[in-house]
């Protein structure tokens, strides 16, 4: 089991190499000049040619890029061209809320859709099968900023219910966990439906059911377990999917995170703040699908690592 965490520890180092680079390149392919953004049109040529000597964005790719990973080494993530301000401070700062909405969003997806997905797969080819599958493909199809908005609509303009802008208490992050959770629970919805008929069809459910089992009992801790897995798998990649999708939600709720960051900073082509935030998102995204990974032994016993 050590072995294994450290080689996927270890495997992670090559890929978050290959993001650096993709990023790296991606951010210097975007049409624009930082330097111009920031100084304005009409700033003079010298002050231009001298802040882009300062930034470091006259020298060669290859060279801002050697000097883009060892800063990183140590530990320096730059300092953003839009604020003046250092980029892992920015980041600091509004990093809590992304995670909330998408650990959030998460829950919300997992309970809902695996209660949804158990409740088809039992009542099968029935009347609340059919119309649970209804609402799981309208989930789906829904994106998350139109449902945001009539969020705001209905719970915050005509009910008065919760907040619609802002990050200021518990009230404040229902409406947004929700607008970001609901599109995948259709998904997972589908998926535990699916892994579950395929439990449900095995001998040994059935030797329980014929013993006389209590038919709860069978179902959550005999099928939904042996379930679980492609169930989990769905769930690592939502959360990497609902981390990286959260700056539409900021957007909508006038959320301080680092979608809404990142956004503003491709707007005023802020290399250092585009850099680093995608680099947090795909180290936050490996690291969560290392330990589904690890759950699976937890899951089922069965399952040996080498």
């Amino acid at each position: 089991m050590l072995k294994y965490i450290v080689a996927r520890v270890l495997s992670v180092i090559p890929i978050l190499f290959i993001v650096s680079i993709l990023v790296f390149l991606m951010v210097h392919f975007i049409p624009g000049d930082p330097v111009i953004n920031m100084l304005g049109l009409k700033a003079p040529p010298e002050a231009v040619e001298a802040t882009r000597e300062r930034l470091g964005l006259n020298e060669p790719l290859h060279v801002q890029y050697a000097n883009f990973i060892s800063n990183i080494v140590k530990g320096d993530f730059g300092v953003s061209i839009r604020t003046k301000k250092p980029v892992l401070t920015e980041i600091q700062d509004r990093y809590q809320y992304t995670l909330i909405l998408a650990v959030g969003g998460t829950i919300v997806a997992a309970v809902v859709g695996i209660v949804v997905g158990i409740i088809s797969a039992v009542k099968q080819n029935k009347f609340w099968d059919n119309f649970l599958m209804v609402l799981s493909l309208l989930s789906v199809s829904t994106p998350s900023f139109f449902l945001a908005l009539i969020f705001i609509l209905v719970f915050s303009l005509f009910l008065g219910w919760f907040p619609s802008i802002g990050m200021y208490s518990w009230r404040h992050y229902i409406l947004p966990i929700f607008a970001l959770g609901m599109q995948s629970v259709g998904l997972i919805a589908r998926m535990t439906r699916s892994a579950m008929l395929e439990v449900l069809r095995e001998d040994y459910i059935r030797t329980a059911m014929a013993k006389g089992v209590p038919r709860f009992y069978v179902i959550y801790s005999h099928a939904l377990r042996n379930a679980l897995i492609p169930v989990v798998t769905i769930l690592g990649l939502r959360f990497g999917g609902l981390l990286a999708g959260s700056a539409l939600i900021e957007s909508v709720f006038a959320i301080p995170g680092i979608g809404r960051l990142m956004i503003d900073a491709v707007l005023t082509r802020d290399y250092p703040v585009i850099q680093t935030t995608v680099l947090f998102i795909s180290v936050t995204f490996v690291l969560i699908n290392m330990i589904v990974d690890i759950l699976y032994k937890l899951i089922d016993p069965r399952i040996q690592y080498k």
